[in-house]
């Protein structure tokens, strides 16, 4: 595991801390412990398929998809990283 620069320099997490190992939950099967580490990844893993999938494909209502994936995705990172300067 890569160790976060901005967590070893200033003490704080940064916005992706967890992003690791919540992937790492995702493969063990501990799909709950990864939302908790991490919430955004259960729409990261769907945007990075559809921006793959349009990329070849050319999907017809793709960037709806993928609007709405970020919008989400972003939100829950900040809503996260917010949580947890809190606690």
């Amino acid at each position: 595991m890569l160790p976060c620069l901005n967590k070893r320099l200033f003490g704080l997490d940064c916005p992706g801390c967890g992003l690791q190992r919540s992937v790492l939950l995702l493969f063990k099967g501990e799909f709950v412990a990864a939302f908790h580490m991490y919430p955004a990844i259960f729409t990261l893993i769907p945007l990075m398929g559809i921006l793959i999938l349009n990329k070849l494909f050319t999907l017809k209502y793709g960037n709806l998809f993928i609007i709405g994936f970020s919008i989400s995705s972003v939100l829950l990172i900040i809503i996260n990283f917010i949580i947890k300067l809190l606690n």
